[in-house]
């Protein structure tokens, strides 16, 4: 876990529990966030800094290292490393699951380890968190450049495109709802990316 974040009880239990239970290379938990009373309103409602794995049709297919136990005797893991060009620009963490998954490793989730983890007001911003949506869709384009045909590249950067131009139309629609409005705007910072 990440140095400023707070275990619940039970927390390690659960994680090993996800783990013997499903024989999983990676075993994520939830992390929720903690809210300072100047956060803005639509940034609680959004919840954007809390962190949860995306599962897409039943998989699980990158990860975090903010609540992660990993089994470090996988196949999938051995020699893998965090690349640390990425450790000032971000995704550090998305590029070295998303390697473990090409490699084989099987993630899965473990609802109850939950962390808690306060944001600092220098996060709590619409402007940060522009650059952080950015930075992924970045990283995002970067992994699929490494194994993406060119055809597939020219594919996703039109798709990117298209969800771009949708998501600049919402926030126009949403422009009195800071809440739809912004998170348009921060979707809209991932496909620019």
């Amino acid at each position: 876990i990440d140095d400023d974040e707070v275990a619940e009880p039970g927390w390690l239990a659960a994680l090993l529990t996800a783990q013997q239970s499903t024989h999983a290379d990676v075993v994520l938990g939830p992390v929720q966030a903690i809210y300072d009373p100047q956060t803005p309103d639509w940034m609680r409602q959004l919840d954007t800094h809390s962190t949860a794995p995306v599962d897409v049709k039943g998989t699980i297919r990158t990860g975090y290292s903010c609540n992660v136990l990993l089994d470090r005797t996988s196949p999938a893991l051995t020699g893998l490393r965090f690349n640390l060009g990425l450790g000032q620009s971000g995704g550090e963490d998305t590029a070295y699951f998303t390697h473990a998954y090409r490699r084989g490793a099987r993630f899965t989730l473990a609802e109850t380890a939950l962390v808690r983890e306060p944001v600092p007001q220098s996060r709590a911003k619409l402007a940060w968190l522009a650059r952080r949506r950015y930075r992924s869709g970045q990283t995002h384009g970067q992994l699929m450049g490494e194994t993406a045909d060119f055809g597939a590249l020219i594919l996703a950067f039109a798709l990117a495109s298209l969800k771009l131009t949708y998501c600049a139309g919402l926030v126009s629609l949403r422009a009195t709802n800071p809440a739809a409005r912004n998170g348009a705007l921060l979707r809209g910072a991932l496909h620019l990316g």
